[in-house]
């Protein structure tokens, strides 16, 4: 490309407006699982917190400011979505739903996702292996394989909301990138 030219960005059909950032956020590291203890009562571990909030913290510098929380009502989750919401200062209600336990799929993923298609920036909160398959599914390519790591965040931004999405990968981080 010659000095001096720009790329103008393509119009994809049904776009209104800028691409919508979606960041799908792992929980991080929690207790291990006690005998007669369900898995969604498993609490996040002091390191968990302490890797959240660093990895958290390069992510704001990232520019990660979400205008809607929406966490898996599993406690770790919940636990998750409020240390992100402190960290992010995000000081609205932190919504839970179902869509995003780990046994969910990814296309729930997506319809609430499409549901909360007027938000800018939308941080989710949750689990594998739900959040790899369906940072796969976000990037059209159902067949990846992504190692999403507990405390792991992914950003990815789609412009459009048709019954099957084409989002585009901007980033990853890990705690052990983070810190």
């Amino acid at each position: 490309m010659e000095p001096g030219w720009v790329l103008k960005r393509e119009r994809v059909e049904g776009e209104s407006r800028e691409a919508m950032r979606i960041y799908l956020l792992r929980h991080g590291i929690a207790d291990v699982g006690r005998v007669g203890e369900s898995d969604s009562a498993r609490a996040l571990t002091g390191e968990g917190k302490k890797e959240l909030r660093a990895t958290l913290e390069v992510a704001k510098k990232a520019d990660m400011h979400p205008s809607l929380v929406i966490s898996s009502p599993y406690r770790r989750a919940v636990e998750t979505a409020a240390i992100a919401a402190e960290v992010l200062g995000y000081a609205a209600h932190v919504e839970q739903t179902a869509a995003l336990v780990p046994e969910s799929r990814p296309e729930a993923v997506w319809n609430l996702i499409r549901e909360n298609r007027t938000e800018e920036e939308v941080l989710l909160v949750g689990h594998q292996p739900l959040f790899g398959s369906a940072a796969a599914y976000l990037l059209a390519a159902p067949n990846l394989m992504v190692d999403f790591k507990k405390g792991g965040i992914v950003r990815i931004d789609v412009a459009s909301f048709g019954p099957t999405p084409r989002g585009q990968l901007k980033w990853y981080l890990t705690p052990k990138l983070a810190g």
